[in-house]
């Protein structure tokens, strides 16, 4: 069931807040409601409107491989460039 909630906010966050839901194709009660229940979510994950392809990349790769990845990055470069 859905409930009206009445916010005041600076004028110019909602003229930049509206401009960003237009550009997304969707209301500004719609961004509002996705903040707030993402910020419910207890395990992390997003549940706002993200296209429907980056929704299915989500979680392809792993954080601690990341880390690794990154420190052989770096020592890699710093091999070649000293």
């Amino acid at each position: 069931m859905d409930a009206k909630l009445t916010l005041k906010l600076n004028k110019e966050v909602i003229n930049f807040a509206k401009k960003q839901a237009k550009k997304r194709n969707t209301s500004l009660s719609r961004m509002v409601e996705g903040y707030f229940r993402n910020l419910t979510l207890k395990d992390g994950s997003v549940d706002f409107d993200l296209p429907k392809n980056v929704k299915e990349l989500s979680g392809v790769i792993a954080g601690e491989k990341l880390e690794s990845n990154k420190k052989e990055y770096t020592d890699y470069l710093t091999k070649k460039y000293t």
